[in-house]
């Protein structure tokens, strides 16, 4: 299985499109996003968090991408580990089955997140996995991932450039107004574009990471408690608009994974209340599948990557 350098990923992205980066824990999620990714021909990643890999095991999410891989072998994809701490990273760099990791030490002081993220960094670089790092924090609830929003705060700029250049990493994921799970913006202040501004003009070309990529498309919030959930209704992800327009501040990889449990959610709770006498999980799981291809072409064109396949093939070959 080819594991697609991030460096020739980034680089060919910024500030064209954004990479999908897509949280996966089963069997129909890896199958339905290599389907799309090869069908629409958009580069991808394949992200795995300590959770999921707690859940399904490291082998076996190995060998689901493998197959999914040799199913559809034009798929152009790069897989990471996300919100990692050293042990994990340190587990995925020398596994060789990962183009770059995540080490989550935002929630440390300053010095010591640059400390922390330095020590992965000097592992990664003997095996040519990308280092991501966080700087500024994210509220909400999300794999094991709980920040009351109180204690979320945005990136500082002037961090910034101390920080990559003190602690060596290759992107940085940054707080700018996104947050984990299905609670997002709840106080309706959508994305910070003067900081992503500052950010880049302080990291020109330094590719940037959106954390809380999802939409929470709210007709799906309504049928999850149509078929009943118990879902805010008032809960809000990021704008189509705002995630497009912030490609062209560095952002080059957008985290996605609320959206992904929603389609579930509806799905299953849909198909059992219209067919309560029902105990099979291949039909539901046929309908997810089917479901979840179908938003990640609209996902892939709405972040500019429909296509982009191709122009990397030529580029790198």
């Amino acid at each position: 299985m080819p594991r697609v350098p991030a460096s020739r990923l980034f680089k060919a992205c910024y500030g064209k499109y954004a990479l999908a980066a897509v949280n996966v824990f089963s069997m129909e999620q890896v199958l339905a996003l290599f389907e799309a990714g090869d069908k629409t021909q958009s580069p991808f990643i394949v992200q795995m968090t300590p959770y999921a890999r707690d859940y399904a095991t490291p082998d076996m999410l190995d060998n689901m991408i493998k197959a999914a891989y040799r199913q559809f072998p034009r798929a152009l994809f790069a897989t990471h580990l996300d919100h990692g701490n050293e042990e994990h990273c340190a587990d995925a760099i020398r596994s060789g089955r990962y183009s770059s990791v995540m080490i989550d030490a935002s929630h440390s002081p300053f010095e010591e997140n640059i400390a922390r993220t330095a020590k992965v960094v000097n592992l990664a670089k003997k095996y040519d996995v990308f280092v991501e790092a966080e700087l500024g924090v994210l509220s909400g609830v999300e794999d094991n991932i709980s920040v009351d929003e109180r204690k979320a705060k945005y990136t500082d700029p002037e961090e910034c450039e101390a920080f990559v250049r003190e602690a060596g990493c290759n992107t940085l994921a940054v707080a700018v107004g996104t947050s984990h799970g299905a609670y997002k913006f709840s106080g309706g202040q959508g994305l910070q574009f003067d900081i992503l501004e500052d950010i880049q003009r302080r990291l020109p070309e330094f590719p940037l990471v959106l954390h809380g990529g999802s939409k929470v498309n709210v007709q799906e919030v309504h049928r999850i408690n149509e078929a009943g959930g118990k879902m805010n209704v008032n809960a809000k992800g990021v704008e189509p608009e705002e995630l497009q327009r912030s490609i062209n501040y560095g952002i080059c990889k957008v985290n996605i994974a609320t959206d992904m449990r929603l389609l579930w959610a509806r799905v299953h709770r849909e198909y059992f209340r219209d067919t309560p006498d029902q105990i099979d999980l291949v039909v539901p799981g046929k309908i997810y599948i089917r479901e979840f291809v179908a938003l990640m072409e609209q996902r892939f064109e709405l972040l500019g990557a429909t296509g982009q396949a191709e122009h990397f093939k030529k580029a790198y070959g």
